[in-house]
C-alpha cells in the first residue's frame, strides 16, 4: 500500500493541470451531493426539533394538521383535568392553542408568503421550554399585540421589533422576538388566543399541547381518551407529529438533487475516465517495464485504481469542505405538510461527510476501471519495443 501511494503521488503532481481539473469536476459533484444531504438534513433538523418527546399534540380526531384541526373549549377543559399532565406549581402544563395561516409581504422581493399565526398564552411557553423571548417582552392578554419568531422578524417586511403588522383587518404590535434553537417555532409569529379567537370568528382552539408526567404514560392516556365519547380527538407525541410534517418536504429535495447529482456524477465519471486513458498512454513504457520486472497483471490493475481513488478522494474532501461553507446560509421555502413559510439551514454531519467521500471515490473508480484493464493487458513487449523506438 505505501509503494502504491507513493508512486500514485507522484504522478498526480506529474500531471497537476490534468487532475486538477478532474479533482475539481468530481469536487463539483460531491458539493452538489453533499449540499443536497445537508439541505434535506436541515429541513428534518428544523421540524423534529419542533417537537419534544415529553410532550403530547391533541388533534380533532380524522384531522392531520393543526390548521385543519378543531378542539372545542368544553374538550380543552376536560382533558386539562387528566392526572397524566405534569404540573408545574399547581398549572398544568396544558396550552390549547389556535393556529392559522396570515399573508405577509418579504423583504426586498416585494412578495407575499404564508406564515403560521399561533395564538395561546403563557402556557405555550411552559410547555415548550426550549422557546424564549430573546428580545422585548410577552404581549398582554387581550391586547393586539404579537412576538414573532427569530426568522419571519430577519424575512418578512415590519415584523421586527417594535412594528406593526396588519393581518385580520386590525394591526397589531410586534412586542418580543422569540427563539428556539433553530426549530420551526422561529418561522411562527405568536399572540394571545382569545384576541385572535375573537379576530378571525372562531369559537373552537386548533389544538392543544400538554406535557405527560412520564411518557411511558402514553399508551394509558391514548386508551382513556379512545374510551371517552365526549373526546372525539387524537393524541400524537410532539415529536413524531413534526417528524411526519418533515416527510414530504425532505423527499422532495432529496429526489430532486439527486436527479441532479446523478447527472452531474456521469461527466465527473467521464472525466476520471479521459484522465486515467491519458495516464496510462503516458505510461506504456513504465508499464511495460514495471511488467517485466514482476508486477502481475492483477497489481498492474490495483494501482490505477488506486489512482482513480486517490484522485476522487483529494476531489470529495475539496467538494466536503466546500460545502461545508454552506453551514452560515440559510434559505426558506413552502412547507408541504402546513402550505406556510419555512426558514433552515445546511446542516453538515460525519455521515453525511463518509456518504460524500464515498461518493467522490465510487464515480473516480467508476472512470478508472476501464483505464486500468487496459493498463492491465498491456503487452509487454511491445511496452518495451516501444521504449527501444
Amino acid at each position: 500500500m505505501r509503494i502504491f501511494f507513493s508512486y500514485n503521488l507522484r504522478h498526480l503532481f506529474a500531471r497537476r493541470i490534468t487532475n486538477l481539473l478532474t479533482i475539481m469536476g468530481i469536487g463539483l459533484v460531491v458539493f452538489i451531493f453533499v449540499g443536497v444531504l445537508m439541505l434535506a438534513h436541515g429541513v428534518k433538523h428544523t421540524l423534529v426539533n419542533t417537537g419534544s418527546k415529553e410532550n403530547v399534540l391533541v388533534l380533532r380526531k380524522g384531522a392531520i394538521s393543526e390548521i385543519g384541526s378543531g378542539l372545542y373549549r368544553e374538550q380543552a377543559a376536560l382533558l386539562r383535568t387528566f392526572p397524566d399532565i405534569a404540573l408545574q406549581g399547581d398549572h398544568p402544563l396544558f396550552s390549547p392553542e389556535i393556529v392559522v395561516l396570515i399573508n405577509l409581504e418579504k423583504k426586498g422581493t416585494g412578495t407575499a408568503a404564508n406564515v403560521t399565526l399561533r395564538g395561546g398564552g403563557t402556557e405555550s411557553f411552559r410547555v415548550r421550554p426550549q422557546v424564549k423571548i430573546v428580545k422585548g417582552r410577552m404581549w398582554r392578554a387581550g391586547s393586539n399585540e404579537v412576538v414573532t419568531g427569530k426568522e419571519i422578524a430577519r424575512r418578512f417586511k415590519n415584523a421586527g421589533l417594535g412594528q406593526t403588522l396588519k393581518f385580520g383587518r386590525q394591526t397589531w404590535k410586534v412586542v418580543g422576538i422569540l427563539e428556539s434553537s433553530g426549530s420551526g417555532f422561529e418561522s411562527e409569529t405568536w399572540g394571545d388566543a382569545d384576541r385572535f379567537m375573537d379576530t378571525f370568528g372562531r369559537t373552537y382552539f386548533s389544538s392543544a399541547i400538554f406535557r405527560l408526567r412520564d411518557p411511558s404514560l402514553f399508551s394509558t392516556l391514548q386508551s382513556r381518551i379512545d374510551q371517552d365519547p365526549r373526546l372525539q380527538i387524537s393524541v400524537t407525541p410532539e415529536a413524531a407529529y413534526y417528524e411526519s410534517r418533515s416527510g414530504g418536504l425532505v423527499n422532495f429535495i432529496r429526489t430532486l438533487g439527486l436527479i441532479l447529482t446523478g447527472l452531474f456524477s456521469a461527466g465527473a465519471s467521464l472525466g476520471a475516465m479521459i484522465t486515467m486513458y491519458g495516464a496510462v498512454a503516458n505510461r506504456t513504457t513504465e508499464i511495460g517495464t514495471l511488467r517485466a520486472m514482476g508486477f502481475t497483471r492483477g497489481r498492474m490493475f490495483s494501482l490505477f485504481v488506486f489512482e482513480s481513488a486517490l484522485i476522487g478522494f483529494i476531489g470529495s474532501v475539496l467538494g466536503i469542505a466546500l460545502a461545508s461553507l454552506l453551514q452560515f446560509t440559510s434559505l426558506s421555502t413552502i412547507n408541504f405538510a402546513t402550505m406556510s413559510e419555512l426558514a433552515y439551514g445546511f446542516v453538515l454531519t460525519y455521515s453525511i461527510a463518509m456518504w460524500g467521500v464515498l461518493f467522490g471515490v465510487s464515480m473516480a473508480i467508476l472512470g478508472g476501471l476501464l483505464p486500468a484493464v487496459r493498463a492491465m493487458r498491456t503487452n509487454v513487449a511491445h511496452a518495451l519495443k516501444f521504449r527501444g523506438a
